[in-house]
């Protein structure tokens, strides 16, 4: 495992996600203040990730042609995260409802174009047999854009939100320099050569013949996987989306305390993401996602018992644990199915479709149900849609084939 690579990559995709995280816990309480309905702004919150659906598989295809040349994939990801902290710099500025969905929407269409090809960076420097541990790093350190973000929302927000809105992008900029100057700039000596075998699949000529090609039948482990993923990131994005406004309608917290209410949680996911890397090694990475959505369901099933600020936390420290599961091991799980390590860009499309469907439709679900009930039934609502999830996992790991699982 090339060490500098994976911490030079762990901080590209660190500087993507605070944003997107502070995004998460900041957006839908400035959303309030022209929607009543939880369900509207839910759906606000998950339209917004349906951009990667379109726009990924070709950035991603785009992006698996430059991977082994000069400049690699980078250009796209700095030219993207220049032009994505335009908009959302201008969030808290906004005086009506057309101009905040514009530089919502705005941000939201363009972070979304280059986020997969952030992610497919580590493929470029590291082997395949070590890629599971280097998302465990990597992981770690989205772990800690989540401690970012709170941090943000506990000690800005409530004292000046322009600043507040100010700092990720800012930060997003700063850090993506320093790794393109450390490792972008020296890319052809550092990149990974292609392990081609002479059986190889040919070219494909578009990434929608890769799409093809990988969903070629109802029963295929890659359709599977990707049911998977998305009924866990769909819980999961909506457990953040609504958890400031949660914190504030039940828990009778203020804006900036509730949108810190996920700060323990990320340091638990920080303790505990490496170890699930190296168990996923031994127990297989479908038993240990399995593991990690019975986790997540307690959590919530906790957070619906105990409706206190502690309850709450305790609650988002388990469903941090049990995501920990999934996230370090889905995207690499869908790698290992990919019939060429020159479509890698494209097969993280893959998983930015079914993660992006299931943010885009689980926040309006949840807040769906919340209408339907209350604010108070929000842990208990996201447990039973868990239960879906489970049931969705556990028929994959009877179906999928020992590659999946490697």
């Amino acid at each position: 495992m090339n060490r500098g690579a994976v911490l030079w990559v762990t901080l590209a995709v660190f500087a993507q996600e605070a944003v997107w995280n502070f995004y998460d816990a900041q957006v839908p309480e400035q959303l309030r203040h022209y929607f009543t309905s939880a369900g509207v702004i839910g759906l606000i919150m998950g339209l917004d990730h349906s951009w990667g659906i379109i726009t990924q598989p070709s950035v991603g295809f785009l992006s698996d042609k430059l991977a082994r040349r000069r400049a690699g994939r980078w250009p796209i990801v700095l030219v993207g995260a220049a032009l994505a902290s335009v908009p959302f710099i201008l969030i808290p500025w906004t005086t009506n409802l057309p101009a905040l969905l514009v530089c919502a929407v705005g941000f939201a269409a363009i972070a979304n174009a280059f986020k997969g090809v952030t992610e497919t960076l580590i493929s470029d420097y590291v082997a395949p047999s070590a890629r599971s541990r280097a998302q465990g790093f990597i992981k770690a350190g989205v772990s800690l854009t989540i401690v970012v973000s709170s941090l943000i929302s506990l000690f800005v927000v409530d004292r000046s939100l322009r600043l507040a809105f100010a700092i990720p992008p800012l930060l997003m900029l700063i850090t993506l320099g320093l790794a393109w100057a450390f490792l972008g700039r020296r890319h052809t000596a550092a990149v990974m050569p292609f392990e081609e075998t002479a059986d190889e699949v040919p070219e494909f000529g578009s990434p929608w013949a890769v799409l093809k090609d990988a969903l070629r039948s109802p029963s295929s482990p890659t359709l599977l996987l990707m049911i998977g993923i998305f009924c866990f990131a769909g819980m999961w994005s909506a457990l953040r989306s609504l958890m400031t406004p949660y914190g504030t309608q039940v828990l009778g917290l203020s804006r900036g305390e509730a949108g810190g209410l996920t700060l323990p949680g990320a340091v638990a996911f920080l303790v505990a993401v490496l170890p699930i890397a190296y168990a996923s090694n031994r127990l297989g990475a479908l038993r240990v996602v399995r593991y990690g959505v019975v986790l997540f369901i307690v959590g919530v099933l906790v957070g619906f018992t105990v409706p206190t600020a502690a309850g709450t936390i305790a609650a988002m420290v388990l469903a941090s644990l049990g995501y920990a599961a999934f996230a370090v091991n889905a995207l690499v799980a869908l790698w290992n199915l990919a019939p060429s390590q020159k479509v890698l860009g494209t097969y993280t499309a893959l998983y930015t479709i079914a993660s992006a469907s299931g943010m885009a439709l689980g926040p309006a679900i949840l807040g769906t149900t919340v209408d339907l009930t209350s604010w108070r039934y929000m842990f208990l609502n996201a447990a039973v849609a868990a239960g879906v999830t489970f049931l969705v996992f556990t028929r994959l790991a009877r179906r999928a084939s020992d590659r999946a699982t490697a």
